[in-house]
């Protein structure tokens, strides 16, 4: 099977039949998998390319104390450790590894599944995707890898996640607000509802600073980004400002691309300029790819 026809696959048996697996969060009620091996702590080791990097120490001491109290209710997903035998690298479940040795564990229990380097990556997205605790922005950027790395499309990923296709695509179009903006939404400042109506204003940082000072509403938000209070007309009387087709226009490109993208019509005529703002060299040769048709 040849890489480009791995990536448009589209989501396969294996990837559908791992979402029971990396299923969070099982009630007491709720049967979990029997694992196949009972191994030591020390021979478990984390996935090097694990998307997600930090674990917060609150929510950690909870699963912690669960463990001592029930035990690991679902067992770990891993993979034979490559070049290291009887040791094991994880593919999905490194939090309750974590809380396994804070609660002085000596073996967790596991499934032990062959994947290649491609479907570890993919099954790490698809597990923090589905955290409870997921920031808007680091939700998107899970759906932006899934849908640029593997060629899943809106559709697939609104089926197998059991997600709406409007929510994974409004989600993405966050991802073409400033980076000032993502990171209200990171540190939970501003909800993605707020975000939502900055999308492709040209004063998105400004209006977005103004909405947490003043705690606006969502609906607040709403006419605050519809009025024309700040605009780059106010500031250069020639700069024309844009109408609301070329907004949602820039909005769907920025969703899209996963950039930043500025229509900007010529006065007197039909044509313009269309601007992309990158802010990787990966970045960069993704748009050359997806221009090229590769």
């Amino acid at each position: 099977m040849t890489d480009r026809s791995k990536k448009n696959r589209g989501l396969g048996r294996g990837l559908s039949a791992l979402m029971a697996d990396v299923a969070q969060d099982p009630t007491p009620s709720t049967p979990s998998a029997k694992p196949d091996l009972l191994v030591p702590v020390e021979r478990v080791h984390p996935n090097p390319d694990q998307p997600r990097r930090t674990f917060e120490d609150g929510p950690l001491a909870d699963l912690a104390a669960s463990i001592r109290e029930k035990g690991i209710i679902q067992p770990l997903i891993v993979r034979p450790a490559p070049n290291t035998p009887d040791h094991y690298e994880i593919v999905a479940g490194e939090r309750r590894w974590r809380a396994a040795q804070i609660a002085q564990r000596h073996e967790i229990p596991v499934l032990v599944r062959e994947f290649n380097d491609t479907e570890v990556l993919e099954v790490a997205i698809i597990e923090n995707i589905q955290r409870a605790d997921l920031n808007p922005i680091d939700e998107a950027t899970g759906y932006r890898q899934l849908m640029d790395k593997f060629g899943h499309t809106q559709e697939q990923l609104a089926t197998a996640l059991g997600k709406s296709r409007s929510h994974i695509a409004n989600l993405l179009r966050l991802l073409s607000l400033p980076d000032d903006v993502q990171a209200y939404m990171v540190d939970g400042r501003l909800s993605a509802g707020h975000a939502r109506a900055l999308v492709g204003h040209p004063d998105a940082s400004a209006l977005a600073a103004d909405i947490i000072k003043r705690r606006l509403s969502v609906r607040d938000t709403e006419k605050l980004a519809k009025s024309p209070r700040i605009s780059p007309s106010q500031t250069n009387p020639k700069a024309p400002s844009k109408d609301a087709d070329t907004l949602q226009i820039e909005g769907e490109l920025s969703a899209t691309l996963g950039m930043k993208v500025a229509i900007d019509h010529q006065a007197n005529g039909e044509g313009g300029r269309v601007t992309l703002n990158y802010r990787s060299l990966t970045q960069l040769d993704d748009l050359l790819r997806l221009l090229s048709g590769g």
